[in-house]
């Protein structure tokens, strides 16, 4: 099917591969547990946005370029790296509001919609996902061997695996957001804890950033 060889055997291993802890997780999980379930879904989106656009541009060629060029590969390393700092820094250094806290209540729950940014959160799981080098060379090394080389459409067969990816990897982060949010509810709801888990955030995202800059290609 669309060139695809043992599809079942992909889906497995993408499943396996989602569960593996790695930044895109742990940018979930610290979202979800510092500004609650809403902020863990828009992060969700925004990360599974990221593999959609890693595999288009693998699907294209354009990720075989930042495969063979140094130069690509580590200025992509750097912007990712960065971002995931200032991140982390911007929550270090935020003072801290009661709105997060109060929103979680279910006789607030309307109001919880409008306190969190969405859009804004959406927007860096996107980047956090996009810049993260990794994650173009593995699409390059892990798909090919679920593709038959002499199928006409390999650009099809990339998308397709794509979209597989994407999906089974919507499903797991959406409940690492869900368990991550409920977990951290009751302890959001004192200020002085809400305050600690933004700053623990932050702490992660620079280790996210230091992770991913200290590693080798």
């Amino acid at each position: 099917m669309f060139g695809i060889e043992n599809y079942l055997g992909f889906i497995l291993a993408a499943i396996l591969l989602n569960l593996t802890p790695g930044t895109d997780s742990m940018y979930i999980i610290t979202r979800s547990m510092a500004q609650g379930q809403t902020a863990g879904f828009y992060s969700v989106l925004g990360i599974t946005s990221g593999i959609l656009v890693h595999t288009l541009l693998a699907s294209l060629g354009l990720s075989v370029l930042l495969a063979n060029s140094p130069t690509a590969f580590m200025l992509v390393k750097y912007i990712g790296a960065s971002y995931l700092c200032y991140l982390g820094f911007k929550m270090l250094t935020s003072k801290s509001s009661n709105s997060i806290a109060n929103s979680l209540s279910k006789d607030q729950h309307v109001t919880s919609q409008k306190d969190v940014d969405g859009w804004k959160i959406y927007k860096q799981g996107v980047l956090t996902n996009v810049f993260n080098p990794k994650v173009a060379l593995f699409f390059l090394a892990f798909f090919p061997q679920f593709i038959d080389s002499s199928y006409a459409y390999g650009m099809l067969s990339f998308l397709m695996l794509g979209l597989t990816f994407a999906v089974t990897g919507f499903v797991w982060c959406l409940c690492l957001a869900l368990l991550a949010a409920r977990f951290s509810a009751r302890l959001r709801e004192n200020p002085s804890i809400e305050t600690m888990l933004n700053r623990i955030s932050g702490v992660v995202f620079i280790g996210l950033g230091i992770r991913l800059l200290t590693e080798k290609g």
